[in-house]
């Protein structure tokens, strides 16, 4: 697997200096991948030709009711021998985690072996020692790219180390209006509110295990805690005044389209764990949810001043698409 830090960007540099033709980067996108189970959608993603991948949690099931990580390392040792090289061989590939890759199942904060399962995660995604994520807590990252002479900026950010309870029983969580109650916790929320005010690109994508837009089902979600969800939408609302913002999320075992006026978020789940067939709606879902086994696509096209994000079943047939300009 090599060092998708440093040497994909590299090569994506070589080849924007020496090529008028590049039409932009394609990302594949998608979460929960059960490691036992079959995970022939690869060979329809494979034929999308990405410049990249990201995975947004859930990267395996290695999760136990006590907590305790004797599966995790299992789950990741069959991983890495069903993940097709094509991709981690020769993709970039990002990642973040939810809570089946974090070790308990809707757990956050005060889960006790989160240092180790951090460790884990880092371990098997190649995150180079030099990394900031190797010297702090929290598996939150940021990058920037150049695509075709427009600047994107990837934020993945981290909705389990630092989460404060949920209240509620599980899948009937409830309101946590806490002022204290957090998502990200507080060195994460001060990153997060820099690297936005102070980034220069024109494009941001924000990466979370869990949905930022939608409020109406009874999992977990951003709106658990609503404070942290108004302190989150202001704060691209006002970046959105001059830089196009994608949110990128996983988790539901569904995937949807959502929008508000400040900015798209496309949800991609899953890749091999289909959720139940219940119908689900939302003020700001675009046409409906797929509880299906499901990628989704990010095309960053600038020289069309467009992005473009769909959701492709396992055979590869678009479900649904928006597309967006940049600004």
């Amino acid at each position: 697997m090599k060092n998708y830090t440093f040497i994909p960007i590299i090569s994506l540099c070589i080849l924007l200096m020496g090529s008028a033709d590049v039409y932009g980067y394609k990302y594949g996108l998608g979460s929960c991948l059960d490691q036992d189970l079959e995970q022939s959608i690869w060979s329809s993603i494979e034929k999308e030709n990405l410049d990249g991948f990201i995975f947004l949690g859930d990267n395996v099931y290695g999760d136990l009711p006590s907590g305790k990580l004797l599966k995790m390392q299992k789950a990741y040792q069959i991983q890495r021998k069903r993940l097709p090289r094509w991709l981690m061989d020769e993709k970039e590939i990002l990642a973040i985690w939810d809570d089946h890759d974090f070790g308990l199942n809707d757990g956050g904060g005060d889960y006790p072996y989160k240092k180790d399962a951090e460790k884990m995660f880092l371990n098997f995604w190649n995150v180079p020692q030099s990394d900031l994520r190797r010297n702090r807590e929290g598996i939150y990252f940021k990058e920037t790219k150049q695509i075709d002479g427009t600047e994107v900026e990837i934020i993945g950010l981290d909705t389990r180390y630092f989460r404060s309870k949920l209240r509620g029983k599980k899948n009937a969580y409830e309101q946590n209006n806490d002022s204290a109650a957090t998502i990200l916790g507080q060195d994460q929320w001060t990153w997060l509110e820099r690297s936005i005010s102070n980034s220069i690109a024109d494009v941001i994508i924000i990466l979370s295990s869990i949905q930022i837009l939608a409020t109406n089902h009874p999992y977990e979600k951003w709106d658990n805690f609503p404070l942290e969800r108004k302190r989150l939408l202001e704060l691209i609302a006002k970046a959105s005044n001059d830089k196009t913002i994608i949110a990128v999320t996983g988790d539901r075992h569904k995937s949807g389209i959502y929008q508000n006026k400040d900015f798209l978020e496309i949800t991609a789940s899953s890749l091999n764990k289909s959720a139940s067939k219940g119908k689900e709606t939302d003020p700001l879902l675009i046409g409906k949810t797929y509880p299906i086994i499901n990628y989704g696509l990010l095309n960053i096209e600038p020289n069309k001043n467009k992005i473009t994000v769909s959701i492709h079943n396992k055979n590869g047939q678009e479900l649904n698409s928006k597309t967006i300009n940049i600004h």
